[in-house]
């Protein structure tokens, strides 16, 4: 059915193909395919537009787009150009490419496109063969326009004459069928056909030409083709009828052939030509040339124009070219000419010496490099030929390197074995190259290789362990010791960095104690070690070098921490007690040597510093008593007599031994007596010196109550004075004019209005006190300050705040050194692309990213350029994009000349891994060239007796340009006798030959003046002309004629050489020397086959010259000439068919290749499609295919020439990842030929393995109290596959962990697996629990594993014991009672306490650490009993303190301490007798005196600065005044003004002269700085109702005159406001203001008080505002007035009936908040009774009635209100 449907498509004409074959094709769907490959023929006409559908291959083949897109569809085709595009969208074929029949196919009949469709995943192959239809679109066209004959009159009748054919691109019908030639009055055309149906035309001649009747004939040519409608062309052919020399020179040789070596000097003979002519005379003279020769050869060579002899005129050059073809033109006078070549074939002497380039360079290289590595690409070239061009490279055998032949001309310097840059860290390697040639010659290369350092050599320490020592109490950051690490590497692998490993020292991190440079390995100190804590301990050091992956070693170091001392001896016995009435007993009959006591001490420092010597440093009487050096011993130096003193007080000073040393004393008391009630009578002298301490406060209470009245009293003088002034200046002013006018202005007046013509006097008094306890410099303020004061007279101050300087440290940025090693794996790539001549430069030739298959980071990190052989680049790369420019103008015809094709040929290097890329860019011409002659005239001698169709060769203009740009014709003007003739030699280079069309007549002209012109092919066209002269002689008029015009000859490629093809026959019909004929091959025969074959001049015998090769050409087509002596030729062509011999091997070449292939791949899949072809033909062409059998793959034969690489059975990557198959095919030849090629395939991987633990399961210990982000552990999971598929992720499974998310206790790190705490776990909380941790891979779908990690909490000792009983209360007076009868071993009582933590670190220890007789109790060392380790005596004290310390077993361990109070009593009134006892100790006598002290000083202190001020002030205003009065009547008359005056209106004309005194006070607590407000400020007004408004400055001048009275002595706090137990409140018994402590004030509430009066007296006018009163500074910064009662509510003011009230909103915030407490009170547990009760306890307390407010009373209010 398909051959059906094809005869159906072939019979069917495009003109009817859509109405006619459409349907019925659609119809029959011919084209369903069953077979995974099949055969679609498709026929259309040329010139279809672009994007035409040429057929739907979806119906043709069954398939969808489905198929086709997941096949990746795509057309396969032989060649490079595609015309037919796969629209993969819609499953059709269309024109991709303008189709141009007669440029595809040429005069092939049957013109058909062939190409496969490629689809994969399965493998698929469809062959699409489309036929391409003619069309009649192409017209019959001559080269030339015209042609131009001279003929001899002397021609004869059947005279032929060539002319030139019509061409016609069309075929079949459309092609060329017939010619006519108008008019035939002389000439007929004669147009036979060769055996392929190709028609050439021939003109011939009918009737002899008569000069004398017509000299020229002009005729038209027109060829006509058969198509519909039928299309035709014409020519013009002008005949001159010449009267011409009948006898032509002829060569005695039509090919000279000649060698020469290129060394030839110049001026010697090459070769002699000679031709002969048989005319007489000057018709017989013959002249030489060089016809149609190239400017190159008449630049080498010269002719001798009378002898024929060839001479050398320049430097020959085998390399440049090899050949050279001269024409050499033999012309008589008469014109007529031969031909002859002379073939000179240059023989290559060796005088080119080898050039070495160097491609790549890889230097410097890793020392680890494996043998093979690619160290340079080489080319190394001669250019020579032969032996003389071969080239070998050889390397010194003493380097481990060797040189590798990779292709032609291109060598590897390859590592020969493994290098050890610590052996040799660089080499100079000479590659020498040295051609085969005699005398040979070679070229050196040096290459100086650097090794470059790899990480191989770990750091190493010069010792096994160190060790350091460091005097304790350091100084953090000092130096300790320095180790050093030594490595054999250079560079960044050389450079040590030295790191402190993290190990545990005493329970903690090392880095806490030590630091480590890690630049110079110095270990420095991170604090201060203590020898007594820490007496040594380890660290290890760790030395990393910086290569990659680094690599290191470590050390130990042993800190040995050397003791200083810092440690004073501690007393051990006698133990000092503030209180203890404890003394040692000396009898008075004690003898010499008496053991007293003994002091017991000792010093926690080691060696020379914890000897200790005791000293007797004081005692009542010296020389009674004596202490050891060495063991402290106190003992008598003398008998006890009755004179000594009953109390001896001792002091002990116990010194050590180092240096510095230090020292402790101890004060011991002995009583000198003979019995228990003598010491007792003296009992009381012992209690700390009671008498003395009370006089001594008595003292001081008696001389601070005497300042203070002096103070007080001084006070109250001031301001009595400062009354009885002011009075008598009242006096003063209300005596009106009777006084004297005194030059005084009241102070009360002011000019209000600011506008008046009074002088501004001002006088100021300032009074200015501050506090340096908070600054230590005041400053004054600029005057351009603003200072402003409201209304109500308050200051509004500005504060200088202090700005702060932030520097801010920038990062240090360290560079990475990466070492790069190279893999050099060569890989050869072809590209090739097509660019006109002449592009602008940067104008891109191609983009190689995408013809490569790279991408721009490759180019980059491959260093990618461009090697030339030569010195000049055309074209550059562009790295950042990846395309090729033109760097260079290009032009072709410098490049290539006439070489055709011509292109550019230069690889790309890429490096890591090394990459070569074969790149060719062809040039294609443009026409920018015009044709041009080498000569602007020609002159030709011609006889009359030329014949019709004699020829004579013109020259040949010369066209740069190649292809259609080139010369394409000639045209010659006029062609009365003479036409042209164009010939094209083998190369497709053309040449003209001018032909007589009539017989020539020197009598009627005896000169021709023609116009030779020829054209170009280009767009536009050019042209360029040459002048012909012609002069008619006398000619022969008979040419040679061939026995046949067209010989065929079959030839065997393998014909050896100088064998007979064929002999061809011509004859003459002239007689003697006019009838001897010389053969050659014409002008038109082309250059290919003038190189293969050779004619006999004189036989006419063909022989084969050349190699023959059936797969470039199978039909040579030769014009062999025939020449008589007079010149007159023919000519005949001799078609030589080849047939085949076996002589090329198949070629392999690569459709498809699947690399890599999953492991999964089921068999039968396909891996590649092959096309396997074989040049030869019939069965010299076909092949066998196949593989090795042993590998798991087979060959398939899909079609003709096409085959598939299958699977065989299934593959496993774990196995075997890796196979190189190597197919081979076989032709059926003989002999046979084969050809190999091996496909390098890679089995992918499949994620078919799961990851695998190590262990089923896990168990990991962490510390509690960890740092959260420490790692706890780590898991690990292995994955047979590869790649992503065995990258394993670690993940934390959602379980619940004591009731939420495992997240909150663990993360784990996906890459390592790493296990981290979140939270610092409490061992108390949560001792363990369990995680589960998955594995899973990178696989699709991923494959997982789960493991359990049970997570051991491990206790540490975090918890101090807390004990239970006895309970510790603050103001707790319980005490445990131990009877006086009470036996050894008495439990007083039990100290009970826990410890939270567990193991040994819950393990508790009881020590009796202090108590008040050490020898009557001890504490049980486990249980915490206390028992009586003695019988108690009546000696014991009743009063028995001890001190218990509960000490748990951890390290280091923590401890609680209790304090218990014992009472050795027989009865408890006894112990009540003791009570108070308790709380009253040392302390409180020596605080209560020391604020005495204080507060003496501080009321002295002011006391003095009072009288001091006093007197100042009183001497300024005496001498001020003296100065004033002196002036006497000089002053002027000034009007008086009373005091209630004021001008408020501001228009007056008084002087203003204001009288000031100010009197300020600041506390620099609370401002920097104070300043005085502008002196332009008008601050002081009267009211007109004379009452008196004052400011904030009059307010100030009478707060300076307040703040000098005294208060009233017998002021008292009321029972609220004073300082005392929160409980004290007052009775009804006792008077508002009266009465005494109700209890014994404590120890902060004296202060408390001591400090109110105080501050009271010092800043009496100051409010009591928010401050600490100094008991911040003693006792803690959070010690503030907060916890102080308010004394600012309801206070009485001494001197005053005022009282200072709070806000009477603040009292009622206050009662709310004391009623909230007070219900919420029941709630809340008991707290510990407090010293000072808060402010809201006072708050209250019931005010005392409100006296009615005074003036005086008024202003202090208003000064309060201000302040």
């Amino acid at each position: 059915m398909a051959g059906l449907c094809s005869l159906f498509i072939y019979r069917c004409s495009y003109s009817v193909f859509i109405s006619t074959c459409l349907k019925p094709l659609l119809v029959l769907h011919f084209f369903v395919l069953v077979f995974s490959h099949g055969q679609v023929r498709y026929s259309i006409p040329e010139e279809m537009n672009k994007g035409s559908v040429v057929g739907n291959i979806m119906l043709d083949l069954g398939l969808d787009v489905n198929r086709l897109k997941s096949g990746r569809a795509r057309i396969f085709t032989e060649d490079s150009r595609e015309y037919i595009g796969l629209n993969v969208d819609k499953g059709t074929l269309v024109v991709r490419e303008r189709i141009d029949r007669e440029e595809l196919c040429a005069q092939v009949t049957l013109c058909s496109l062939h190409f496969q469709i490629i689809l994969e995943n399965p493998m698929e192959l469809h062959r699409i063969d489309v036929e391409i239809l003619d069309s009649n679109d192409h017209a019959p066209v001559f080269t030339k326009k015209e042609m131009k004959f001279n003929i001899s009159e002397l021609a004869l009748p059947g005279a032929r004459y060539s002319l030139d054919s019509a061409k016609d691109p069309d075929v079949g019908q459309n092609s060329l069928q017939t010619y006519k030639l108008h008019p035939t009055d002389f000439f007929i055309l004669k147009i036979p056909a060769l055996s392929d149906d190709t028609k050439y035309v021939e003109m011939v001649l009918q009737k002899p030409l008569d000069r004398e009747k017509q000299e020229e004939h002009k005729l038209i040519l027109t060829a006509f083709d058969g198509g519909i409608p039928q299309k035709s062309g014409t020519i013009k052919i002008n005949i001159i009828v010449l009267d011409a020399n009948d006898n032509a020179p002829v060569f005695t040789e039509s090919v000279y052939r000649v060698s020469v070596q290129e060394n030839i000097a110049k001026g010697l003979v090459v070769v002699t030509v000679s031709a002969t002519d048989a005319d007489q005379g000057t018709n017989g003279d013959v002249k030489y040339s060089f016809s149609q020769s190239s400017e190159s050869v008449s630049e080498l060579f010269d002719i001798d124009s009378n002898t024929g002899l060839i001479t050398v005129s320049g430097l020959l050059d085998f390399e440049k070219i090899k050949k050279y073809e001269l024409y050499v033109e033999a012309t008589d006078k008469g014109g007529l000419t031969d031909t002859s070549k002379v073939n000179i074939e240059i023989t290559d002497v060796n005088d080119n010496a080898p050039t070495i380039n160097v491609i790549s360079f890889l230097n410097p290289v890793a020392e680890d490099a494996p043998p093979e590595t690619t160290i340079a690409m080489l080319s190394a070239k001669d250019l020579d030929s032969g032996r003389n061009g071969q080239v070998r490279c050889t390397v010194d055998s003493n380097v481990p390197f060797k040189i590798k032949s990779s292709s032609s001309n291109f060598y590897t310097l390859v590592t020969d074995q493994f290098l050890d840059r610590e052996k040799r860290s660089e080499y100079n390697i000479t590659i020498r190259a040295t051609d085969e040639g005699s005398p040979s010659f070679s070229t050196n290369k040096t290459l100086n290789l650097k090794i470059s350092d790899v990480n191989d050599n770990a750091p190493v320490f010069q010792r096994q362990s160190y060790t350091a020592y460091v005097l304790e109490n350091n100084t953090p950051g000092v130096s300790i010791f320095a180790v050093t690490a030594a490595d054999k590497d250079s560079g960044n692998n050389a450079r040590i960095s030295y790191f402190l490993e993290d190990v545990l020292v005493n329970g903690v991190s090392a880095s806490t104690y030590i630091s480590v440079n890690a630049e110079s390995g110095e270990i420095i100190a991170g604090r201060s070690f203590d020898y007594e804590q820490t007496k040594e301990f380890h660290i290890r050091v760790k030395a990393q070098d910086g290569g990659n992956p680094p690599l290191s070693s470590n050390v130990s170091v042993k800190i040995v921490i050397q003791d200083q001392n810092d440690n004073a001896p501690q007393v051990l016995y006698p133990v000092q007690t503030g209180g203890s009435l404890v003394a040692e007993m000396v009898p008075r009959s004690a003898e010499v040597g008496y053991l007293v006591t003994k002091v017991v001490a000792v010093d926690v420092d080691s060696g020379q510093n914890a000897w200790l010597s005791y000293k007797l440093q004081k005692a009542t009487d010296r020389p009674l008593f004596e202490v050891g050096l060495q063991n402290g011993e106190i003992r008598t130096v003398r008998q006890v007599t009755d004179k000594d003193a009953v109390k001896q007080k001792l002091t002990v000073v116990v010194e050590d031994n180092g240096r510095p040393s230090r020292s402790a004393t101890v004060n011991i008391n002995v009583v000198v007596a003979d019995s228990f009630p003598e010491v007792l009578s003296e009992f009381s002298d012992f209690t700390h010196e009671k008498d003395y301490n009370d006089n001594l406060t008595f003292y001081l209470v008696l001389a601070l109550a005497v300042v203070s009245f002096l103070f007080i009293v001084s006070i109250i003088a001031i301001l009595s004075v400062k009354c009885y002034r002011w009075r008598r200046e009242r006096m003063f002013y209300k005596s009106g004019a009777n006084l004297p006018v005194i030059p005084y202005y009241p102070p009360l007046y002011a000019d209000v209005g600011g506008n008046g013509t009074l002088q501004h006097v001002y006088n100021y008094e300032y009074c200015r006190t501050t506090d340096s306890r908070k600054s230590d410099l005041k400053f004054a303020r600029p005057s351009t300050e603003n200072i402003s004061l409201d209304t109500s007279g308050t200051d509004s101050l500005t504060h200088v705040q202090r700005k702060k300087l932030v520097h801010i440290d920038s990062d240090t940025q360290v560079k990475l050194l990466v070492l790069l090693s190279f893999v050099l794996d060569v890989v050869h790539g072809q590209v090739r692309y097509s660019i006109p001549e002449e592009m602008n430069k940067g104008s891109i030739v191609g983009h190689i990213l995408q013809d490569l298959g790279l991408d721009v980071k490759r180019l980059k990190s491959g260093r990618a350029r461009i090697f030339t052989e030569d010195s000049r680049e055309y074209i550059g790369l562009n790295v950042d994009k990846g395309t090729l420019v033109v760097q260079e103008r290009i032009d072709r015809e410098e490049l290539c000349a006439q070489v055709t094709p011509c292109s550019l040929h230069f690889q790309i290097i890429i490096e890591n891994p090394m990459e070569l890329h074969r790149i060719d860019v062809e040039i294609l011409d443009i026409n920018d060239h015009a044709p041009v002659f080498a000569r602007k005239q020609i002159d030709f001698e011609i006889s009359e007796s030329a014949v019709h169709g004699a020829r004579f060769s013109l020259d040949n203009a010369r066209d740069p340009d190649v292809g259609l740009n080139t010369l394409q014709r000639y045209t010659l003007n006029p062609t009365d006798h003479f036409t042209l003739k164009e010939l094209s030699r083998s190369d497709g280079t053309k040449y003209v030959e001018m032909v007589l069309q009539t017989p020539l007549d020197r009598e009627q002209q005896e000169e021709h003046k023609l116009l030779l012109t020829a054209f170009d092919g280009g767009t536009p066209q050019k042209s360029g002309t040459v002048k012909i002269t012609v002069v008619v002689i006398d000619a022969n008029d008979n040419p040679p004629m061939f026995s046949q015009p067209v010989y065929r000859i079959f030839l065997p490629e393998n014909a050896p050489r100088s064998s007979i093809a064929v002999t061809v026959k011509a004859t003459d019909m002239d007689k003697g020397a006019y009838g001897d004929v010389t053969y050659s091959f014409s002008q038109s025969t082309g250059v290919e086959a003038i190189d293969l074959f050779s004619i006999d001049s004189v036989n006419g015998a063909i022989k084969v010259n050349g190699l023959l090769d059936f797969e470039k050409s199978k039909l040579y087509e030769l014009n062999v000439e025939a020449k008589d002596k007079g010149g007159l030729t023919d000519t005949s062509k001799i078609l030589l068919e080849i047939t085949d011999v076996n002589d090329n091997a198949p070629v392999i070449s690569i459709i498809s290749f699947s690399n890599p292939i999953p492991e999964d791949s089921a068999p039968e899949t396909v891996i590649a499609m092959l096309n396997i072809k074989d040049m030869d033909s019939g069965k010299n062409g076909q092949i066998r295919c196949s593989v090795n059998s042993e590998l798991p793959f087979r060959i398939k034969s899909t079609s003709s020439n096409f085959y598939t690489l299958v699977t065989n059975q299934f593959l496993d990557r774990e196995k075997r990842s890796e196979y190189n198959i190597t197919i081979k095919a076989t032709d059926e030849g003989s002999p046979s030929f084969s050809t190999n090629k091996t496909l390098n395939l890679k089995i992918s991987d499949v994620n078919d393995n799961a990851p695998v633990f190590q262990r089923q399961s896990y168990t990991a210990y962490v510390l509690e109290n960890n740092t959260p982000g420490v790692s706890i552990f780590a898991v690990t999971a292995a994955d047979k596959d590869s790649g992503n598929n065995a990258r394993i992720s670690y993940f934390l499974e959602d379980v619940l962990v004591n009731g939420v998310s495992a997240s909150t206790y663990i993360s784990v790190n996906a890459v390592s697996g790493e296990i981290i705490a979140v939270r610092s776990f409490d061992y108390e909380q949560s001792k363990e629990f369990h995680i589960r941790v998955k594995a899973q891979d990178g696989g699709n779908p991923p494959l997982s594993n789960n493991v359990s990690v049970k997570i051991v909490i491990q206790d540490q000792n975090d918890n101090a014991p807390q004990v239970l009983y006895p309970v510790q209360t603050g103001g707790s007076l319980v005490a445990e009672i131990v009877p006086r009868s009470a036996e050894v071993g008495y439990l007083v009582t039990k100290v009970v306490a826990v410890d939270v933590d567990s193991g040994q670190n819950s393990w508790l220890s009881y020590k009796l650490q202090r108590t008040t007789d050490r020898a009557l109790f001890e504490v049980g060392l486990q249980n915490g009993e206390i028992r009586t380790v003695r019988q108690v005596i009546d000696k014991d004290a009743v009063k028995q303190k001890l001190t218990v310390v509960v000490e748990d077993n951890g390290q280091p361990s923590r401890s609680a301490t209790v304090n218990i109070n014992v009472a050795v009593a027989g009865s408890f009134p006894e112990v009540l007798s003791e009570f108070t006892d308790f709380t009253n100790d040392k302390d409180y006598n020596e605080n209560l005196t020391f604020y005495l002290v204080l507060a003496l000083a501080v009321v002295s202190f002011l006391f003095i600065v009072s009288i001091i001020a006093i007197l100042s002030v009183k001497c300024y205003r005496w001498r001020r005044e003296r100065m004033f009065y002196k002036s006497g009547a000089n002053l002027p008359v000034i009007p008086y003004y009373p005091p209630l005056y004021a001008d408020l209106g501001g228009t007056g004309t008084l002087q203003h002269v204001n009288n000031y005194e100010v009197c300020r006070m600041a506390d620099s607590r609370n401002s920097d700085l104070k300043y005085t407000g502008p002196v332009s400020e008008s601050i002081i007004s009267l009211d007109n109702s004379g009452t008196h408004a004052l400011t904030y400055l009059k307010r100030e001048k009478q707060v300076c005159e307040d703040q000098q009275k005294p208060p009233n002595a017998d002021w008292r706090f009321t029972q609220n406001q004073r300082p005392g137990p929160s409980g004290a409140a007052a009775t009804p018994e006792v008077a508002v203001g009266t009465g005494p402590w109700p209890n014994p004030p404590t120890e902060a509430e004296q202060i408390q008080a001591l400090m109110a009066a105080a501050n009271e007296v010092s800043e009496a006018t100051n409010t009591l505002g928010p401050g600490t009163m100094g008991l911040s500074t003693r006792y803690s910064p959070q010690f503030t007035l907060q916890h102080v009662p308010d004394y600012r509510q309801n206070v009485y003011i001494p001197g005053s009936t005022a009282t200072l009230t709070a806000n009477p909103q603040q009292h009622q915030q206050l009662q709310q908040l004391q009623q909230l407490q007070q219900l919420q009170q029941p709630q809340q547990p008991q707290q510990p009774q407090q010293a000072l009760p808060p402010p809201q306890a006072s708050a209250i307390q019931p005010e005392p009635p409100k006296a009615a407010q005074t003036p005086a009373s008024k202003k202090k209010s208003t000064k309060k209100e201000k302040k």
